[in-house]
């Protein structure tokens, strides 16, 4: 596929998803809220995005749009599809990464637009009815209801002045500095890693509070217990022969 970045390709690696039943306007806005940042500032702003606990900054396509508060007084909205559609488009772009050997954490969004491709016309039967202006119901002129696809691209490189434009190193060092503090996370197989320690160090603890014996404490007690057992056995076996010239010496007396 080609794509709509100018510059020098080389190091920069790409993903896009195309055919969207989107709105190309909420996706041009969420990839102008990460655009020239770092891919775990613009991966946290994306999940954050995505489940409606960030707004979204809308600099144009924004007329009759309300205030936000979380913006600053500034228009924007919760395009909570749009976003979702984009971090996966992002995810996409961190594996290819991936795939090449690179490391994502230290890599930045420098491509990241949206925009309308296909038209799919559609119209409303011969014989429809539409509510006319005298709240009647009437036969009115066909009128079209047409739906818009949208594809989306997203491109990740590391920050070399030699590869990619001044400009943009200039943005990103720019938007990076003045970027909204997020909380970025640790990567999630170690954090999977330590989830399962913590969990099972707590469940040792609540055990030995209430006294309760774990299925591993209780694989490592069988083996103990049939030793005990075999030596108990042994030592029965062995102790009617002591008791047998003790009946003998009686019979003799």
């Amino acid at each position: 596929m080609k794509y709509s970045f100018n510059q020098n390709k080389e190091g920069v690696v790409f993903a896009h998803a195309k055919d969207l039943n989107a709105s190309f306007k909420d996706l041009g806005a969420v990839c102008d809220s990460i655009r020239y940042m770092s891919v775990p500032v613009a991966r946290v702003i994306l999940e954050e995005a995505s489940t409606g606990k960030r707004a979204i900054l809308y600099k144009k396509h924004n007329k009759h749009m309300g205030a936000r508060h979380e913006l600053g007084g500034r228009k924007g909205r919760w395009p909570i599809k749009c976003a979702n559609i984009v971090r996966k488009v992002l995810v996409n772009a961190i594996n290819n990464a991936e795939n090449k050997g690179m490391d994502p954490d230290g890599m930045y969004v420098v491509h990241a637009c949206a925009n309308k491709t296909n038209i799919a016309r559609r119209m409303p039967p011969k014989g429809a009815l539409f509510p006319t202006a005298l709240g009647m119901m009437g036969y009115a002129t066909r009128r079209a209801s047409d739906l818009e696809f949208a594809k989306v691209e997203i491109g990740i490189s590391e920050l070399n002045e030699k590869r990619l434009a001044k400009s943009t190193v200039s943005r990103v060092r720019y938007v990076m500095s003045s970027a909204p503090k997020v909380k970025i996370e640790e990567k999630a197989k170690n954090k999977k890693g330590k989830d399962k320690k913590e969990k099972e160090q707590k469940g040792k603890e609540k055990d030995e509070k209430k006294g309760i014996i774990t299925k591993v404490e209780q694989k490592e007690q069988v083996p103990a217990q049939k030793e005990e057992q075999k030596k108990e056995i042994v030592s029965e076996k062995k102790e009617p022969a002591s008791v047998q010239p003790k009946a003998e010496e009686k019979v003799k007396q």
